[in-house]
């Protein structure tokens, strides 16, 4: 038997209608909140970032494919990486679909991670992904915009991420969360394996957007979001917000690759 809160439809009414003056106010919320995001100062980019790409190597600005604007997923997926990190590929599932809407209002999309060009388009196939995937192999761009970390940094501390300091962390499993339901194994360990490497090498990549604009020949950077700022973007999180037991991770997570579910549909998303 149940152990929720049962009622009248009655009840149900009353409480929604006071539920959707709270979604109201969230909702102006975020509508505030997002012309603060617009109004913060642009920081001009000058450094010659270089890019492998399918059309061949890019700049930073030549990932704008002629439009004003561009927004840049920092997927995780390190050079030693046999595969994409799964969070980071659920939520990939979800962008997948839109980027010809966003090109058609004056918005280049792109993934961007460590990974060379070659396991990265071997990936996107195996998903049946279709959005632009660039390769920043070689390149400094992931360190300079806080979503990956060196060896060294790991070891001695100092590196930032989501706008904070990190302490060494020698070693990761050390500061990994509980256990989870799948056999004790703790969150960064189980992601490290199902990306086919170590602890220590899945935690130098990091999770992360960016936003950059192109005026008069010139690119800035206007906005960057880390770690749980990614929520919004994670279109499975806004879908289960909404399911009557919500997110349910109290068990630990949950979520696979798509192609990775049992019985589950490997084309679901091509």
């Amino acid at each position: 038997m149940t152990s929720h809160t049962i009622g009248t439809r009655a009840e149900w009414r009353a409480a929604r209608l006071e539920l959707l003056e709270a979604e109201k106010a969230l909702t102006r919320r975020g509508d505030e909140l997002a012309r603060q995001r617009q109004a913060l100062p642009w920081v001009r980019v000058d450094k010659d970032y270089r890019f492998d790409t399918d059309a061949g190597s890019a700049t930073l600005e030549e990932l704008f494919r002629g439009r004003s604007q561009l927004l840049v997923y920092h997927f995780m997926f390190g050079p030693d990486y046999i595969a994409g990190c799964p969070s980071c590929s659920a939520i990939a599932d979800g962008f997948n679909g839109f980027v010809a809407h966003l090109e058609n209002h004056d918005v280049a999309f792109t993934a961007v991670s460590r990974a060379p060009l070659a396991k990265l388009q071997a990936y996107k196939r195996r998903l049946g992904w279709i959005f632009p995937w660039a390769s920043s192999f070689g390149s400094d761009f992931n360190l300079d915009f806080a979503v990956g970390i060196t060896e060294e940094q790991q070891r001695e501390g100092g590196a930032e991420y989501n706008y904070r300091r990190e302490a060494a962390a020698p070693d990761p499993q050390a500061q990994d969360g509980p256990s989870t339901q799948f056999g004790g194994e703790r969150p960064v360990s189980q992601f490290a394996r199902m990306c086919g490497i170590d602890p220590a090498t899945y935690i130098r990549e990091r999770p992360g957007m960016s936003a950059f604009v192109r005026e008069d020949g010139v690119v800035y950077h206007t906005y960057s979001s880390f770690a749980r700022g990614l929520d919004g973007l994670w279109g499975m999180y806004q879908w289960l917000d909404r399911a009557p037991k919500g997110r349910n991770e109290a068990n630990g997570i949950w979520w696979r690759r798509h192609d990775e579910y049992a019985g589950g549909d490997a084309d679901c998303c091509r």
